[in-house]
């Protein structure tokens, strides 16, 4: 195995587990047996964690090994992401409620 992770094995564990967190907000939706907050919780959190998997088994960005200003870059691009999410929700229920 070499030091950063590059190996055959990471890739098909990272993949094991995109696909389960994948199929587990399916199989939420699917048996409707939550309430909707829960629901959204349970999407969201798959959500997270999967962004996770990525960069660590497929962009094999571990904190060990990647440099300071990498991880800086990293970080302003996911407050970027927040920010732009948060404000399209936001602007959707905004919008929702003056138009009931």
């Amino acid at each position: 195995m070499q030091e950063h992770g590059h190996s055959l094995k990471s890739y098909i564990t990272g993949f094991i587990l995109a696909v389960i967190l994948t199929l587990i907000p399916f199989w939420v939706v699917w048996s409707s047996s939550f309430s909707a907050k829960l629901l959204f919780g349970i999407i969201t959190l798959c959500a997270l964690v999967q962004v996770l998997v990525h960069l660590r088994f497929f962009l094999n960005i571990s904190l060990k090994h990647t440099g300071k200003d990498y991880l800086t870059a990293l970080f302003f691009a996911g407050v970027l992401i927040f920010i732009m999410v948060g404000g399209t929700i936001w602007i959707l229920y905004d919008l929702n409620f003056r138009m009931m």
